[in-house]
């Protein structure tokens, strides 16, 4: 009985400190998601263009236009990941024999995978409603309640869920490689019998973010472009309609703004989850 509580207790201190660590990621990371996606849909053409555009319009706060779906979703959102990884972890040390100290690199790679698995049923319409809001002309400044109430309108509960198959297909090995290398890195930076190093916690998780976005850009690209559209779009539809409009080069639009959004929201990330995990490992 001990040992089933002791479970319980560390899947809700995964779930409050995940929860913790995605806040800190929306906050620090949202103006870039923003330039991202337009740029995606092709709304501008360039950061710059983008950035002064959206200022004009709507003032500096237009730079977190759409920021409420993340910052509702993410605590669930995130809260889900970091459960999910610790699940994972518990699923590969069963199936392997090994202790999560003693994983591979594979290891830690399939917990990973598996994390993103109940993620996606909380990411996949937040996403879709913020896409559409961030997409969405600046005159309208339409409510995040108002975009729901009209994608259900358009196309019942499967036009909020759209786009869940593309947000799978980048978060699983997103997840794979964002965890792997964080495990990694840390360890690496870290002074072996010391404290956790803060240092090796920020940069770890900067490059984290770096190394996921590189690996899953373009599958990102055609979940934003078929999330940013009410009609009823197939992947594969959605990867030929961007291929034709600019070739390989095309699946890579507002990438910059990605990673340089990705170090400092990510790096927030295990920041706040680890300072968080530690705080409830000591008062729980």
């Amino acid at each position: 009985m001990e040992e089933v509580d002791s479970v319980l207790v560390d899947n809700v201190k995964s779930f409050a400190a995940g929860g913790f660590g995605g806040i800190c990621a929306v906050l620090t990371g949202h103006p870039f998601d923003l330039v991202k996606v337009r740029l995606q849909t092709g709304l501008f053409n360039s950061s710059i263009e983008c950035v002064k555009q959206t200022i004009v319009k709507d003032g500096p706060l237009g730079l977190y236009r759409g920021v409420l779906p993340p910052l509702v979703g993410v605590t669930p959102m995130f809260a889900v990941s970091f459960w999910g990884y610790d699940l994972g972890k518990r699923i590969v040390s069963s199936a392997t024999g090994r202790n999560a100290s003693d994983f591979t690199v594979g290891n830690t790679s399939t917990a990973g995978f598996i994390s993103a698995i109940p993620t996606t049923l909380v990411a996949a319409p937040f996403e879709r409603v913020k896409v559409m809001m961030q997409v969405e002309d600046g005159s309208k400044k339409s409510s995040m309640g108002s975009v729901i109430k009209e994608m259900y309108r358009t196309g019942g509960i499967r036009s909020i869920f759209k786009g869940s198959a593309a947000t799978l297909a980048r978060d699983g090995p997103g997840s794979a490689l964002y965890f792997a290398t964080y495990e990694i890195l840390k360890e690496k930076l870290s002074t072996p019998g010391q404290d956790m190093s803060l240092f090796a916690i920020t940069v770890a998780g900067g490059f984290a973010g770096v190394s996921m976005w590189l690996g899953v850009f373009p599958i990102d690209t055609i979940k934003s472009t078929q999330q940013s559209s009410n009609t009823n779009v197939s992947i594969l539809k959605t990867t030929k309609n961007i291929y034709s409009k600019g070739g390989f080069k095309a699946f890579f639009p507002g990438v910059g703004p990605a990673l340089a959004r990705s170090f400092p929201a990510n790096a927030a990330t295990f920041l706040g989850v680890e300072l968080a995990r530690n705080f409830l490992d000591k008062v729980v």
